[in-house]
């Protein structure tokens, strides 16, 4: 079993619309001027320095931006020209919500179960269906086809159909769930959620709680997992208060390594007792208390939004982002994580200051999916990173990427057109066949 970072390709829509309520950055850099071009490079840079580092690395197209599609659903009528002027001067708000770039951040656009966890012996995954926000849960059924095209072989890979879009079932994706595991016992999932469906309590008061515990239930029913390796502990209110949207904003886990904040977890004292009883004395657990680091420091320098991986030698390595660095608590914070008894050796910092000022750090970036061999070589999809698949993506991206962006541009119908082909020519490269909206038409 070895795995995988999906990461999401940047889009060349990629701009900042100020749509998620609850995601500091998001609403701070609302209107500001994007780099389309150099957030595809920093992305892809990512990727090259993993897979230089030996690790598994994959990609994920961006999607159809604007959607054109969904403005028609709600009543916007005509040509393409026609739909988007009309949506234009009903609101300006109308092509930011079905323009948004957010289906760049991938630990969003699914949950995933490994083969060797479920009862079936098969690799599940659920795509999320982000349900909360207008502008992100028109992501799901595009994502679904995507991880269908790839994930095609039916004998070794469940692609499930996302949960109801309804309040109820909110599903976040991965960014609420990390699955933990050590030699010789079975992994524990911890499937996070944010409030209850159906009864009222006290949760967070300034932002919203996007996934429920019924979501977090049904993800681990239809990956059949074993329900002794599951906990669903509750993220803190004042954790999401505190700009913690997901749980990856404050906590992130890797084999037998789990680094946190104290506002994670509503009872984190009650989850570190049970993965020790579950994974024993080989668990290790690194806590950051809001005195050392404040939550408002750990919310803006993202240093758990950071991907832990596991190298060649058994070691691990904290890929964080550079705002880690320059943020001098959360600089020490992972330092001295770096000295602790844990598995990490090292820290590596990383400039991906175009993600993160629409609120994505590393982590954000990439969906973790665990595969073995052979179910390597039943993805008959160009998607698993090499230099030559870098090579096509680099050309690819300088001939159709903008280096200035507003998202006043997405009105614009011909911007539209000339994003369309530049999609179309990606399915090409990566084999991907037929997945948006206009390839179907």
């Amino acid at each position: 079993m070895r795995e995988y970072n999906f990461d999401g390709l940047v889009g060349p829509t990629h701009n900042y619309g100020g749509l998620s309520v609850g995601n500091i950055a998001s609403m701070k850099h609302e209107g500001l001027v994007s780099n389309p071009r150099a957030a595809f490079l920093q992305g892809l840079a990512k990727m090259r320095a993993l897979f230089d580092l030996g690790l598994g690395q994959a990609v994920l197209p961006p999607h159809e931006r604007p959607r054109l599609s969904v403005l028609r659903r709600i009543g916007f009528t005509g040509s393409d020209e026609e739909v988007l002027a009309k949506a234009s001067e009903a609101g300006e708000h109308w092509p930011r919500l079905v323009g948004s770039a957010s289906a760049m951040w991938t630990a969003n656009a699914a949950t995933v179960a490994p083969s060797s966890d479920t009862q079936d012996g098969r690799l599940h995954i659920t795509p999320a269906n982000l349900q909360e926000l207008f502008h992100r849960s028109i992501e799901a059924d595009v994502t679904h086809r995507i991880l269908a095209a790839i994930f095609a072989d039916e004998a070794r890979f469940a692609v499930h159909e996302p949960l109801p879009p309804c309040r109820q079932f909110a599903d976040e994706g991965a960014a609420n769930h990390t699955r933990l595991f050590v030699t010789g016992k079975p992994a524990v999932h911890v499937f996070a959620w944010g409030r209850l469906a159906f009864e009222k309590d006290d949760g967070p008061r300034r932002f919203p709680a996007r996934q429920t515990r019924e979501a977090s239930d049904a993800l681990a029913r239809l990956h059949r997992l074993d329900p002794s390796a599951c906990l669903f502990p509750r993220q803190h209110p004042e954790g999401i208060d505190a700009g913690a949207f997901h749980t990856d904003v404050l906590a992130v886990g890797n084999g037998s390594f789990f680094m946190l904040h104290e506002l994670a977890f509503a009872d984190r004292e009650s989850l570190e007792r049970e993965l020790r009883e579950r994974l024993g004395d080989e668990v290790r657990i690194e806590l950051a208390t809001n005195a050392e680091l404040p939550v408002a420091d750990a919310v803006a320098a993202y240093p758990f939004n950071s991907q832990v991986l596991t190298l060649a030698d058994g070691s691990m390595t904290i890929l964080a982002p550079e705002e880690s660095r320059e943020n001098e608590r959360a600089r020490r914070f992972l330092e001295r994580v770096v000295e602790g008894r844990n598995p990490v050796t090292s820290v590596r910092y990383m400039d991906l200051r175009q993600s993160m000022q629409n609120g994505g750090g590393p982590a954000c970036l990439r969906q973790r999916i665990p595969m073995t061999e052979e179910e390597v070589a039943a993805v008959r999809a160009n998607v698993f990173f090499s230099p030559e698949l870098e090579r096509s993506l680099t050309d690819w991206a300088g001939r159709h990427y903008r280096d200035r962006l507003l998202p006043s541009d997405l009105r614009d119908p011909l911007f539209h057109r000339e994003n369309m082909a530049a999609l179309d020519e990606l399915t090409r490269i990566l084999g991907l066949g037929s997945v948006y909206d206009f390839q179907l038409a």
